[in-house]
């Protein structure tokens, strides 16, 4: 029988960003969609830079940067996931810093998260490849996935300025409803599956 969730919005989102270039078109991508992002969603990002490569060597003493890393996801209602595309796939980053969070095995702190998956490129197809290899990753983890609508931009010179708002209307509505649209599935989700 579901539970009825008693926490109200604003919902907290920490979100990640698959790529660690200071000048990241997916950073930029993310500070829009923070910009963007209604008023009942509190947004905050989650560095992953500073993690070192995951082994399971370290599971029997976790290192206190491992420990953080997995209570900052613990500390979020939801995540958002903002990556780019490399040679077909997720950057090596992201999936180091996936891993650090689902480990030690029966220790999984995507379990019941919400989340939802988006990426820029200069390409054409915007990273959708890498988008399908995150979400095969994310239900293993058995993180609930935003399936739809899908959202891969091509990043064209000009479409995020220095101040990072969006200079496409277009784009700018798309990124706005798809945010609220994530907002309402946060909002579904932790309605039947409240969070411990």
């Amino acid at each position: 029988m579901a539970t009825i969730h008693e926490h109200e919005p604003p919902y907290s989102v920490g979100y990640l960003i698959g790529s660690l270039a200071t000048a990241s078109i997916n950073r930029k991508l993310a500070g829009a969609l923070v910009a963007l992002a209604p008023p009942e969603l509190e947004m905050r990002e989650i560095p992953i830079g500073n993690l070192p490569l995951y082994s399971y060597d370290y599971d029997a003493d976790y290192p206190q940067v491992g420990l953080d890393f997995k209570a900052a996801i613990a500390s979020v209602d939801a995540v958002l996931f903002v990556t780019p595309e490399y040679n077909r796939s997720i950057p090596g980053a992201l999936k180091n810093a996936i891993d650090w969070a689902s480990r030690p095995w029966g220790d999984n702190s995507f379990t019941h998260k919400p989340s939802a998956v988006i990426g820029g490129s200069i390409g054409a197809i915007g990273t959708a490849v890498a988008q399908q290899h995150l979400r095969s990753v994310l239900s293993f983890c058995n993180s609930p996935q935003m399936n739809a609508p899908e959202a891969y931009l091509q990043i064209t010179p000009g479409l995020i300025a220095e101040d990072g708002s969006i200079t496409n209307d277009g784009t700018t509505q798309f990124l706005t409803e798809w945010m609220h649209d994530f907002y309402e599935f946060i909002t579904r989700v932790l309605t039947v599956v409240p969070r411990s």
